[in-house]
């Protein structure tokens, strides 16, 4: 099992229930899902133990059912053009558990994991080319989409850890217009500067992310 590392930095009062939430993810993703999100279920399950979230507390199947839904919220599993696809009845079945626990316990984990949609830090790979929040930087005061930048920037944000590769280096080719192509264009005229929304999710100050959250 990978991750072992940083599973043995997790509080000992966690350990063992952490270790029995990864075996029942890891088992569903391995027969429902696929391996990247069996990886991405444990690296949830450690995040959630090294914030001491109370994943002692309760069925472990309840926490496991609501880690899947999480990261299924995230990336649209239950999409039918997605491949994987689950609907929220079919993990809640899987687990064994009712749908209304694991919402309860996915609505937790996405609370205190400040968990949105296209999320970057739990993204799969092949939704990363095209999630706009990945790519929303900020330069100089200005969101900017980094893959509109010049290289040398881009590989400042990768070096840092803010991007997961480099745009410039995975550029699709544009297709070329034929020569019966008639190219109109129209007029430019002066634009107000718009100003998009940062994608980047305010720091939490609290001393728990899991404050309350004990239920």
């Amino acid at each position: 099992m990978e991750n072992t590392e940083d599973m043995d930095m997790v509080i000992p009062e966690l350990q063992p229930a952490l270790e029995e939430i990864v075996a029942l993810t890891e088992q569903f993703c391995s027969e429902h899902l696929n391996e990247e999100y069996r990886r991405l279920c444990t690296e949830m399950v450690i995040e959630l133990a090294e914030l001491e979230a109370p994943i002692n507390k309760g069925r472990p199947t309840s926490w496991a059912s609501g880690i899947v839904h999480a990261l299924g919220f995230v990336n649209f599993l239950h999409d039918p053009s997605q491949s994987p696809h689950m609907t929220s009845p079919e993990i809640a079945k899987g687990f064994g558990v009712s749908q209304g626990t694991m919402q309860s316990k996915s609505k937790m984990i996405r609370d205190g994991l400040e968990l949105m949609p296209f999320d970057p830090d739990w993204c799969l790979e092949a939704l990363l080319e095209d999630n706009p929040l990945v790519w929303m930087l900020e330069i100089d005061g200005l969101a900017v989409d980094i893959r509109m930048a010049p290289r040398e920037l881009q590989e400042q944000a990768y070096q840092q850890g803010l991007i997961p590769y480099i745009p410039a280096d995975r550029q699709r080719p544009r297709p070329q217009p034929s020569s019966k192509t008639r190219i109109i264009q129209f007029p430019s005229g002066p634009r107000e500067p718009t100003s998009p929304k940062s994608s980047q999710k305010a720091e939490d100050d609290a001393p728990s992310l899991f404050d309350g959250l004990t239920e």
